[in-house]
């Protein structure tokens, strides 16, 4: 249906979770399979969504996939809000990497809305 390659918030999630990976790479070992891979998985959830959606065959299944993709983006920022209370990244961190969640999450509300007219 769509080339997902070519759309912007793709691209910015892909980024997103490029950047995740790295600011997780440093949280604590007994860490690694629980909020480190939760945080990980929601990240690459984002875009994996969008792509998956773009490549359905009708543009109702792409919003559904665009809202799984915005439900990601929820559960990303909550574990992050963990991740800073448990002083695993800082605040400044959390407020540059919520800002850009934000972002994808408004690009997405767009998306659907162009979609649904």
């Amino acid at each position: 249906m769509n080339n997902y390659k070519k759309l912007k918030i793709w691209e910015n999630s892909i980024d997103l979770a490029v950047e995740i990976y790295k600011l997780t790479a440093n949280f604590p070992k007994e860490e690694v399979y629980n909020l480190t891979s939760q945080i990980r998985r929601s990240a690459v959830s984002i875009p994996s969504n969008i792509a998956e959606g773009a490549g359905r065959h009708s543009e109702k299944e792409f919003l559904n996939f665009l809202s799984f993709s915005n439900g990601s983006c929820n559960e990303l920022d909550t574990q992050l809000i963990i991740a800073n209370k448990l002083e695993f990244i800082s605040m400044e961190d959390f407020l540059i990497i919520s800002d850009k969640i934000d972002h994808i999450q408004k690009m997405n509300f767009n998306l659907r809305q162009k979609l649904i007219k």
